[in-house]
């Protein structure tokens, strides 16, 4: 039997710079639309981006507002929120041997 993987509920700032890199792979075109929700301990709704690697399943704290707010700051995306293909092709270059990484770049190719 395969164990569950730990599960870790963190804002987006406080992701290293390598995790942020391999989420926008994973979400090239942005992350509102990507979006879920669930209920915290307390009963209050949390939205979050749901990304996985092979050893740990996170759900990056984030509203839509920040989550739209977050791609518009950040230089790595074009002005119409998707990833720039310089930027995208130097980062499957720095991480396309990750496996949960490959398989989510090959169905992006296919778009």
């Amino acid at each position: 039997m395969k164990a569950a993987k730990p599960k870790f509920i963190k804002d987006y700032e406080k992701l290293d710079a390598a995790t942020r890199e391999q989420i926008k792979l994973v979400y090239p075109y942005g992350f509102s639309e990507n979006l879920v929700s669930f209920n915290s301990k307390n009963g209050k709704i949390i939205t979050a981006l749901p990304f996985e690697t092979d050893e740990k399943y996170y759900l990056i704290k984030m509203s839509i507002l920040e989550a739209e707010q977050f791609i518009e700051d950040d230089e790595d995306y074009n002005d119409d929120g998707d990833l720039k293909s310089s930027v995208k092709e130097g980062y499957e270059d720095k991480y396309g041997d990750m496996d949960y990484l490959s398989e989510t770049m090959a169905e992006d190719s296919n778009e």
